[in-house]
């Protein structure tokens, strides 16, 4: 993930998180997009993960995959199927 300084931070606006308030999980790019929604799922509180995807997905639509419920990883609707 790229760095990004304070002083970008504080830059960036509120519509650039997905917690305009606390100006927590920052998706104002697809990488950072992807990491607020991993660390929102390893927070193990649901509503926080959903907010943070409902945000993702009104920001950048379906360009950014979700982690789906207890199976992984998700690129598009449906589960993966893995190698049996």
């Amino acid at each position: 993930m790229a760095v990004m300084r304070a002083r970008t931070r504080n830059k960036l606006p509120a519509s650039a998180f997905a917690y305009p308030r606390t100006r927590s999980y920052p998706i104002n790019d697809l990488k950072h997009a992807r990491a607020a929604l991993s660390r929102a799922a390893q927070s193990k509180t649901k509503g926080s993960y959903q907010h943070v995807a409902r945000a993702v997905r009104r920001r950048f639509g379906n360009a950014v995959a979700s982690v789906g419920r207890a199976r992984g990883t998700t690129s598009r609707p449906g589960y993966r199927r893995g190698k049996r």
